[in-house]
């Protein structure tokens, strides 16, 4: 059964695991509470959620770290038929008023977490002093970032912000000792911002795209990020970023420090909020701050197809209006691919289980097969975090797809089933050309 981590703004956390599609094409959804909400406020919301999975590291389950907005974040171990197991837990003293965690990263037995204000830490979930500061490594970034991302092989890291350049990063020189000299701060620091010099443990920078057609700069405001491909080469990644105006970019860092594609007005409303890479080649979901969520093709920038707000049985799929074919009712604040699956949370307080489909073979060629949303399930608070559970029970791309063979099945069952019009009946064969002409002129 596919599975889901969700976190709110309460602190609560849950596990969802769905029940494969029934006769009727219906999910069904099962909810474990892992940690209870508080009702002091959003003090403890969750901010961010990681996971790791690893049958040689953690044999009886998954890893699940939550970083909440106090700055506290919380180690759970979790499996199935099994309590949840608290297994480290720590407080991020640099986290200030106002400022949030902007990224969370989980790898075999250490947790990397990031803040808006650029607090930096690695921390060793393997030590049995689970209080002592020996077990954490610090390091400072750029403050006024919005997101930060670790790649798969954790060589890397990258962040952007509100006029913070997409930056890449080795990782292990990031937490390497150094002076506060070569740290930025002071004079040398104020210089060095006005200038393309790399920071210690930089590899690479993205600079702005050209100015507009009146000549002036253009602000950079990067509201998300995530790699699309890592190479083995420490200098070579393809990422792809949102911005607060609504443009989804991709970089090659090999190619240029400029985006070599740059998409504009992907997001609709109030700039891109999240962007995720699908499991599928070419496939990207990027979503906004309105209602919208978007299945993007990589190689050529155009939207495949969006996600609606309800799924409509085959039977009235051809009666219906477009007004019941409406977008999704709450601004998404979080995505989760899974394989032939996505998971999506919104402001509207329920999580979503979403289809998905490759985009088509060749560029430019219609979309034929759309994503749906095939369950909606209500949280009661408002959540703020999801992740895919990584297990290996989650049903391949044929499975979770196979009610649309079937649906098609019933589609045609259903027009096979109605009466042809009686081609003897002159009456309303004379009627028909009227009826169309009277409704076009008015």
């Amino acid at each position: 059964m596919p599975g889901f981590f969700t976190g709110d703004e309460l602190g609560g956390i849950k596990a969802v695991k769905y029940s494969p599609a029934d006769s009727a094409g219906e999910w069904k959804a099962h909810t474990e509470i892992l940690a209870e909400g508080t009702s002091a406020g959003r003090g403890r919301m969750v901010q961010k959620l990681a996971i790791y999975r690893s049958e040689g590291v953690v044999a009886s389950g998954s890893l699940l770290v939550a970083a909440r907005a106090d700055g506290s974040a919380t180690v759970l171990r979790t499996g199935e038929g099994v309590a949840p197991q608290v297994v480290r837990e720590w407080k991020e003293t640099r986290l200030k008023g106002g400022q949030r965690y902007v990224g969370l990263a989980v790898r075999e037995e250490q947790v990397y977490s990031c803040t808006s204000n650029g607090a930096l830490r690695l921390t060793k979930i393997g030590q049995e002093e689970t209080t002592s500061e020996s077990a954490s490594a610090l390091a400072s970034l750029p403050m006024r970032l919005c997101d930060w991302r670790l790649s798969s092989d954790a060589h890397t890291f990258a962040y952007g912000g509100d006029e913070v350049e997409l930056s890449l990063w080795n990782t292990e020189a990031a937490f390497a000792p150094r002076a506060d000299s070569e740290m930025g701060t002071g004079a040398e620091g104020k210089k060095r911002k006005r200038t393309d010099q790399l920071l210690p443990g930089e590899i690479w920078r993205a600079k702005n795209v050209p100015n507009d057609n009146l000549n002036l700069r253009q602000p950079v405001h990067i509201t998300a990020l995530t790699y699309l491909q890592t190479s083995p080469s420490a200098s070579h990644h393809h990422l792809v970023t949102g911005t607060q105006h609504g443009h989804v970019r991709r970089y090659d860092t090999r190619a240029a420090r400029r985006p070599v594609a740059d998409w504009k007005d992907v997001g609709k409303l109030g700039g891109v909020s999240a962007v995720e890479k699908g499991f599928a080649e070419h496939e990207l979901f990027v979503a906004d701050n309105g209602c919208n969520l978007f299945a993007l093709d990589l190689r050529c920038g155009k939207v495949s197809y969006g996600y609606k707000g309800t799924r409509t049985p085959p039977v009235m799929r051809y009666m219906l209006t477009s007004v019941f074919d409406s977008g999704l009712s709450g601004a998404v604040s979080a995505l989760a691919p899974a394989p032939a699956l996505l998971a999506s949370v919104a402001q509207d307080r329920f999580l979503r289980l979403h289809s998905t489909f490759p985009p088509p073979e060749q560029v430019g060629q219609q979309q034929e097969k759309k994503g749906e949303v095939l369950d909606k399930l209500y949280m009661k608070v408002i959540p703020t975090a999801v992740v895919w559970d990584q297990s290996a029970d989650t049903p391949s791309t044929a499975e979770s797809r196979g009610t649309d063979g079937e649906e098609e099945d019933d589609e045609e069952d259903v027009w096979d089933g109605m009466e042809d019009a009686d081609s003897g009946d002159e009456d309303i064969r004379q009627t028909l050309p009227k009826t169309k002409k009277t409704r076009a002129a008015t």
